[in-house]
C-alpha cells in the first residue's frame, strides 16, 4: 500500500476560487440570446452547474484518494490507529460527504428558484445566495479539511510494506540499525549521533531488489525502543507493531560501545527473541576489542557474525 501518493486536500478557499473562476470563464466564452432576464436566468444556471459540479468533484475525489479502512490489511489499520486519530480521520472523510450531499442539494433549489424567477434583479439575488450558501458549507469542513491533511502528512511515512519474507533490525535507538539497513539494502536511511534519529518505518529490499519480485526479501528498519512497554512512546509502538505482526525474521543490532547499559539491551534481546527468530548482530565492530567481543557473544551463546555472514544467514532462512 502505497501511502505517498495521497494528495493534499484543497482548502475551501482554493475550492471556491477555482469553482468561482471557472463559473466566469464558461459564461464569458458562452454566449446567450433573449430578453435581458432570460439570458440572467441561463448565466445563472451555468454558474450553479459549473461551480457546484466542480465542488462536488472535488470532495468526491478527496474522499476516494484516501484508502478505504474496509480494504486496508490489518497492520495499516493498527499502524492508522498508532499515528492518527481513526475516529476523527473517519469523521472527517464524512463531512466531506456531508458537503458533497448539500451542494447537490443547493444546486437543484437554486437551479428551480432561478428558473421560476420573472426579473433580472431577483435572478441576480439567487445566484449571490447560492454562492454563500456553498461558501458557507465549505468553510464548515475547514476544520475537517486541515485534520485531513494532517493525517495525509503522517500517512505519507508509512512504507509500503509487501506481503513477503520480511526481516525487521531490531533494538535500542542509535545503536546502528540505520546503517545497517543502508548497507543490506542499498538504500539511504537518515543516521545521526543522537537516539530516535529513525521516527518512521524505513523499508528496503536485500541488495536493492525489486520491489515487485515477491522473491525480494524485505528489509524493515524500526524506530528504535527503550523496552518499556508500559510508557512506550509513538515511535516505540510501530517498532513493536512490525514485530508482532510482520516480522519473520529479526536482526536484533547490539551496540557494545553502550549509548545504553548494556544489560538493558541483553534485556530487551530476550523479550525479543521468544517472539521471533533471532540473530544478532554487534554494530561498531571494528572499534571494539576482540577479547571483548569475544567475552559478550560467550555470555549470550553466540558467534560473532561477520556483514557478510548475516546476509548468507538472511537469505538461508528465506529458504
Amino acid at each position: 500500500m502505497n501511502f505517498e501518493k495521497i494528495p493534499p486536500v484543497e482548502t475551501p478557499k482554493q475550492l471556491l476560487d477555482i469553482a468561482f473562476r471557472k463559473a466566469r470563464e464558461k459564461v464569458t466564452k458562452k454566449q446567450f440570446k433573449g430578453k435581458p432576464v432570460d439570458r440572467a436566468r441561463d448565466k445563472a444556471r451555468v454558474k450553479i452547474d459549473i461551480s457546484g459540479g466542480y465542488l462536488q468533484s472535488r470532495l468526491r475525489k478527496a474522499i476516494k484518494d484516501f484508502p478505504s479502512f474496509d480494504h486496508l490489511p490489518d497492520f495499516y489499520i493498527k499502524l492508522i490507529r498508532l499515528t492518527v486519530d481513526i475516529g476523527a480521520l473517519k469523521k472527517s472523510l464524512a463531512a466531506l460527504n456531508w458537503a458533497e450531499g448539500k451542494i447537490i442539494f443547493f444546486q437543484r433549489m437554486y437551479n428551480s428558484k432561478i428558473s421560476g424567477a420573472r426579473e433580472y434583479e431577483t435572478v441576480q439575488k439567487q445566484i449571490k445566495e447560492f454562492y454563500g450558501r456553498i461558501s458557507s458549507v465549505l468553510k464548515q469542513i475547514k476544520s475537517n479539511i486541515e485534520y485531513l491533511n494532517e493525517s495525509r502528512r503522517v500517512m505519507k511515512t508509512y512504507p509500503d510494506i509487501k506481503d513477503r519474507f520480511t526481516v525487521c533490525l531490531y533494538g535500542f535507538p542509535n545503536v546502528g540499525k540505520s546503517t545497517l539497513i543502508n548497507k543490506l539494502a542499498l538504500t539511504n536511511a537518515k543516521t545521526a549521533g543522537y537516539s530516535f534519529t529513525t521516527k518512521t518505518i524505513n523499508c528496503g529490499y536485500l541488495d536493492k531488489g525489486n520491489p515487485k519480485d515477491e522473491t525480494a526479501i524485505q528489509i524493515l528498519d524500526v524506530p528504535g525502543t527503550l523496552a518499556r512497554q508500559e510508557k512506550m512512546n509513538l515511535i516505540e509502538l510501530q517498532a513493536d507493531l512490525v514485530l508482532k505482526e510482520i516480522a519473520n525474521l529479526v536482526i536484533y543490532v547490539f551496540d557494545m560501545t553502550e549509548p545504553f547499559p548494556i544489560e538493558d539491551q541483553i534485556k530487551l534481546y530476550k523479550k525479543v527473541k521468544d517472539k521471533r527468530p533471532t540473530i544478532v548482530y554487534l554494530s561498531k565492530q571494528d572499534i571494539i576489542s576482540e577479547e571483548k567481543r569475544q567475552a559478550f557473544t560467550e555470555k549470550l551463546g553466540f558467534d560473532i557474525i561477520t556483514f557478510e555472514s548475516l546476509r548468507e544467514q538472511i537469505i538461508a532462512k528465506q529458504r
